[in-house]
């Protein structure tokens, strides 16, 4: 049945001649649905879809979505967009995929051990982060708990140091973990990572990291500040103790870089009504709407200019301090293969366990390298 709320009643109320019949799928197998409806051509499939922002490109290969470059893109302030909602939503200038909102890692700390081990305000640069940690790292607590193969948080420190998982050029994809700048992110993620007990040969959700911070001897974790939910549920006695900052960047002028997850807005190349399609587009994105989607879920509008719509929520105002200038994984729709059986994992493994890095970034990026090669 359509989903009738308020905003729809609006939307009809300005526009007339449209009627919107809102469906909402279940997340699983939501790749294969989404393929299916943009490869029905009958023209009785939706005519806009909310997709993962990392999805763009996988759904944009092989001409399946509507190029959105309007002269009206103009108005919907795409000079502002979130730059981990944009990248991955376009090919070339090209546009595909309309950033609507956002969500990324902060750092969840208890505040009770920070007053503890007298520390009066969460760090704002990677040095003062690893000496707070340090400090936590008493009465049997671990300062940090991050699992070895974290590598989202990974992606953060590389691009902080100018490096990136893959770069392209003359159209062609390679590894990127073997240049200078990478490396530089692993060695801090070590340092890091070593001020607690984090397993260095699984990620975060082996073991689930809420779990191992519920058990009320860690004093920080990497998550979405979602998790902290997850957290009191398990240990009640943790409820208003939970704190939330930006991930730390090289210097106090910005937060460090994260990687930027969420939706963006897609319209299928066969759309009766393209001009409809833009029309709810335009609308979904515009400030009112995305501004009370974000309060409404606890996540963050689609532009910087409008952080300060959930600034009241301690968390997510963490999570927009990052997403101001937050990335998204390499722009190809091969990404998905890197990530089935992902390098960057194995090749954070064999660092912490003190291989050699240099090696084994260069093996990681020719794996890389392999895995983007398109399909012939």
């Amino acid at each position: 049945m359509p989903d009738r709320t308020g905003s729809t009643e609006d939307f009809e109320r300005t526009h007339q001649d449209l009627r919107l019949a809102i469906r909402i799928q279940d997340r699983t197998g939501i790749v294969g649905k989404v393929r299916k409806a943009l490869a029905d051509d009958s023209g009785d499939g939706p005519d806009v879809i909310e997709v993962g922002n990392t999805q763009v490109p996988l759904y944009a290969d092989g001409g399946r979505l509507a190029d959105l470059a309007l002269e009206s893109m103009r108005d919907w302030g795409k000079d502002r967009w979130l730059p981990g909602l944009a990248e991955p939503g376009k090919d070339g200038n090209a546009p595909y995929g309309i950033p609507w909102y956002a969500a990324n890692r902060v750092v969840i700390y208890r505040k009770d051990l920070f007053e503890a081990a007298g520390i009066t305000r969460p760090p704002r640069t990677r040095e003062e982060w690893l000496a707070d940690t340090e400090r936590l790292n008493s009465a049997g607590n671990q300062g940090i708990y991050l699992a070895g193969q974290d590598w989202y948080t990974l992606s953060g420190f590389i691009w902080d140091e100018g490096g990136d998982l893959a770069r392209q050029q003359d159209y062609q994809w390679t590894g990127a973990l073997d240049t200078p700048a990478a490396p530089r992110g692993m060695a801090f993620y070590r340092r890091l990572q070593a001020l607690g007990r984090g397993p260095v040969g699984a990620d975060e959700e082996h073991p689930p990291q809420a779990g191992v911070f519920a058990g009320g001897k860690v004093a920080q974790i990497v998550a979405v500040p979602g998790l902290a939910q997850a957290i009191v549920r398990q240990n009640p006695d943790l409820k208003g103790k939970l704190g939330f900052f930006p991930v730390p960047g090289k210097t106090a002028a910005r937060p460090g870089t994260v990687f930027t997850g969420g939706s963006d807005l897609v319209v299928p190349d066969h759309t009766k009504d393209q001009f409809a399609a833009t029309a709810v587009v335009g609308a979904l994105a515009d400030a009112t709407w995305d501004t009370e989607l974000a309060r409404t879920m606890n996540y963050v509008p689609n532009k910087t200019t409008l952080a300060s719509a959930v600034a009241g929520e301690e968390g997510v105002a963490a999570m927009a301090a990052g997403a101001a200038h937050g990335r998204a994984t390499p722009s190809t729709p091969q990404w998905a293969d890197v990530e089935a059986d992902n390098p960057v994992k194995e090749y954070m493994t064999q660092v912490l366990n003190g291989a050699d890095p240099q090696a084994e970034a260069r093996r990681a990026s020719a794996k890389i390298t392999e895995e983007l090669a398109p399909d012939v």
